[in-house]
């Protein structure tokens, strides 16, 4: 811990710290004092918390105005979300990985909200033109997506929570939707479900097309009829699923093996199931991925599969600034894969 004489408070009318300031408080050289505030790789791990410290205790703030005049850097990212994510998934632990990983660098986070009635283009549009972020991390990614081709064309930095099928390079992570889909199928088989049931993402977003393609698969390798929800997805709200699951189940045949794609999804169509009077873990069972323990505080025995989205976020955040300032980053693309689903009681 660096000790630190007695100093007016960062809002007093003295001047206020500086490089300068720092440099002569840690004994280090101003260059040094720079670059260990930009998270440089040649400044050691030591060096940089104590001049973080420093800076922290001096209620030093960079002059973003004069940042941008010296380097043509904003030092923001902007993380681009839809409005339509629930409030139950994994978009507040995103934020949070993304913002935690970003401590002690240069860079803060902003989050921009697009609506559903909304061109999703718009808000990469206006941070690329205004050039008011160095770069994006956008997640819901297409197969062939416009957002993505944009910021390519136009050389704009940034990093996406899912992949494309476009042949364009950049850095993503990405959950590997194909193989929950499988081991999801198969834990549903080993409990001896016979009728699967698919409640998959919009098909527009690429994750969902891995989905059901793992799904179908191990269904259709195992024997097993199936099916995949054609009027709601694991996105539509919690009333529209469990009504359309209800109605599913009052018809002849109802599946007794559901493999959910969101959590506020599977809690809505377990409601739904339980309108017919069946029992979860007796007479059907579910499979849901979740980001955040929640479900068995709803229901004991739903089958879960586990999402690192703090991973994501920090690899995200990670290999963003890498692209941004232009350094060799061994890890610019990631894949969480599932290997195991967790039985409940």
């Amino acid at each position: 811990m660096v000790t630190l004489p007695d100093l007016p408070p960062p809002d007093s009318d003295t001047q206020r710290p500086t490089l300068k300031t720092i440099a002569a408080v840690t004994g280090l050289a101003i260059a040094t004092v720079s670059r260990a505030l930009k998270d440089a790789p040649d400044i050691g791990e030591d060096t940089k918390r104590r001049v973080r410290e420093a800076a922290a205790r001096l209620g030093y703030r960079p002059n973003r105005a004069g940042v941008r005049l010296r380097t043509g850097k904003t030092n923001v990212i902007a993380l681009v979300l839809s409005t339509e994510t629930d409030i139950m998934n994994h978009t507040s632990r995103l934020i949070y990985s993304i913002a935690n990983a970003l401590r002690g660098t240069a860079y803060h986070l902003v989050v921009m909200p697009f609506f559903p009635d909304q061109d999703p283009l718009d808000p990469i549009r206006y941070i690329v033109e205004t050039e008011s972020a160095d770069g994006i991390i956008l997640n819901q990614t297409k197969e062939d997506d416009p957002r993505i081709r944009y910021m390519h064309d136009h050389g704009f930095p940034f990093a996406a929570h899912g992949r494309t099928a476009m042949g364009i390079d950049h850095p993503y992570f990405d959950f590997d939707n194909e193989a929950f889909g499988r081991i999801g199928a198969r834990a549903l088989a080993d409990r001896g479900r016979k009728r699967l049931y698919l409640l998959a993402p919009p098909r527009a977003h690429m994750y969902a097309r891995h989905m059901i393609v793992g799904f179908s698969d191990a269904a259709a390798l195992l024997g097993l009829p199936f099916e995949v929800a054609a009027d709601v997805t694991s996105d539509s709200g919690g009333d529209a699923v469990e009504a359309a699951v209800a109605a599913r189940f009052a018809l002849p045949n109802p599946p007794d093996g559901l493999l959910v794609g969101s959590t506020t999804a599977a809690m809505a169509a377990i409601a739904g199931a339980e309108q017919s009077g069946r029992v979860l873990g007796r007479d059907f069972d579910v499979v849901a991925k979740e980001a955040i323990a929640v479900l068995r505080r709803f229901r004991q025995d739903v089958l879960i599969v586990r999402e690192d989205v703090g991973r994501a976020g920090e690899f995200l955040a990670r290999a963003l600034v890498a692209e941004i300032d232009k350094r060799d980053w061994t890890e610019r693309q990631g894949l969480e894969v599932p290997v195991r689903v967790e039985c409940g009681r």
